[in-house]
């Protein structure tokens, strides 16, 4: 069996208010050498292992693009393991 590990981030050109929240409140804690922080989503996808690894590709940049992400502000990269 493979694993699709999917990840997805606000494209940079977007504003990440919750990014910022989270950058603001490492500052007041201490930790100040932090200059910036973007959330994001993470998805792990078990697929099934007659799949082929372009196969699963196909299988998994479909499901990134049309499901998992907003393409107007959000990209995705994936790693397929077997």
């Amino acid at each position: 069996m493979m694993k699709a590990h999917v990840y997805v981030t606000l494209k940079t050109s977007v504003l990440d208010p919750q990014g910022q929240t989270i950058q603001n409140a490492l500052r007041k804690i201490g930790f100040a050498g932090v200059t910036g922080v973007r959330q994001g989503k993470y998805f792990e996808l078990s697929l099934a292992g007659d799949l082929t690894q372009e196969a699963a590709r196909t299988h998994v940049e479909k499901i990134a693009r049309d499901v998992l992400t907003n393409p107007v502000i959000e990209e995705f990269r994936y790693e397929i393991e077997e």
